[in-house]
């Protein structure tokens, strides 16, 4: 019951970071670069947020977008935070839906436990992954934008970002240990129902041996 109860939890906090993951690749409200101060930059027109995808200006009337599209002249922090993190809004859906269809209220057919079990942590795993794509990518997004440009505070994107790998991280933990301890506890019962029942079909041979040996004898 209580591998059941972790293994919902870590299922509902995967999919709350997964979902944090997808809005920041879908954003670009990344990290605010800024020389001077925010209104200074304002007027100037040198107040700008960046994300993987295009870099806005921001002033008093003017919100200006321009996007990304020179893929080989872009530095290596973006490129790597682009594949990174397409890669672990992909990845999420294969992994939501492994852990979904392994829980206990679902079942297909006479599926065995065991078969659920090994679905459950390779879901898991799969969700560890994400959120190592999601740590790695808003880590060194921030610290490359920095090094090329003035960075002044973190955007809405890069917070959403980070709290998704932390609960995907969570998420696959509670899942993938959960899942790894029944699937162990299942094993070892199995052996010893198997076990048990080997040498409860060894026992009346011995028996019958035995009153034939009596009879014999008398």
């Amino acid at each position: 019951m209580a591998n059941s109860c972790l293994q919902l939890s870590g299922f509902l906090i995967s999919c709350l970071g997964w979902v944090g993951i997808v809005i920041a690749t879908a954003t670009n409200d990344w990290v605010v670069m800024c020389k001077y101060g925010v209104n200074t930059c304002k007027k100037m027109d040198e107040l700008s947020v960046k994300g993987p995808w295009a870099e806005c200006v921001i002033s008093t009337a003017l919100y200006h977008c321009v996007t990304l599209t020179q893929i080989l002249d872009l530095p290596a922090y973006i490129q790597t935070t682009r594949a990174l993190m397409i890669t672990g809004s992909i990845l999420g859906l294969p992994a939501v839906g492994l852990v979904l269809m392994s829980m206990p209220c679902i079942s297909l057919g006479n599926e065995p436990q065991s078969s659920k079990n090994k679905r459950s942590v390779l879901g898991g795993v799969l969700i560890l992954l994400v959120a190592m794509c999601g740590v790695v990518s808003t880590v060194w997004f921030p610290i490359g934008a920095h090094h090329e440009h003035g960075l002044m505070s973190f955007g809405f994107s890069l917070y959403a970002g980070w709290v998704g790998a932390i609960f995907c991280l969570l998420g696959g933990s509670f899942i993938a240990c959960c899942s790894s301890e029944s699937y162990s506890s299942r094993s070892y019962q199995d052996n010893n129902r198997f076990y048990y029942s080997k040498q409860g079909g060894a026992n009346p041979p011995a028996t019958s041996s035995t009153n034939h040996a009596k009879s014999a004898h008398v």
